[in-house]
């Protein structure tokens, strides 16, 4: 990872910058709105925004959404740095478990102590999500961590 990478909150501006490596990256974009910016994470490298994370939060309960970095910094550690940075924010506003869902990225997530669940064990809060009940296919891993 590069020392001159940092992480940010997203702004309202960030939003379509972020639709468009997340539609890049064959993510879930339409749902999002400047409403979610404020959950979000962006990484800069260089000031130039390199990548984004988002999570949506149900009281204790978290759904880690969006992970993108731009193709061509990705293995640099830039992705593991976002996930810390939103757990970490996670965490801070008392959140105690996060889940997400990936089409892809499932041994990924996987290294950075994810586990597999069954999509049947998913909190009502988590089903009741536009990713997990529209946006996401039924073949999408769930994944979930404790923090």
């Amino acid at each position: 990872m590069s020392s001159d990478t940092a992480i940010r909150p997203a702004t309202d501006s960030d939003l379509s910058a972020a639709q468009s490596w997340l539609a890049g990256a064959s993510l879930p974009v339409d749902d999002l709105t400047t409403d979610h910016m404020q959950n979000f994470l962006v990484a800069l490298t260089n000031d130039r925004p390199v990548g984004v994370i988002g999570l949506e939060q149900f009281g204790k309960v978290g759904l880690l959404r969006s992970l993108v970095v731009d193709p061509t910094l990705r293995n640099g550690g830039i992705g593991r740095q976002l996930v810390a940075a939103l757990e970490t924010r996670a965490a801070e506003s008392g959140v105690s478990e996060l889940w997400l869902l990936t089409i892809d990225a499932d041994r990924y997530f996987s290294r950075l102590a994810y586990v597999v669940v069954d999509r049947n064990d998913a909190p009502e809060a988590i089903r009741n999500t536009d990713e997990f009940s529209k946006l996401c296919p039924g073949d999408a891993v769930l994944m979930w961590k404790r923090l």
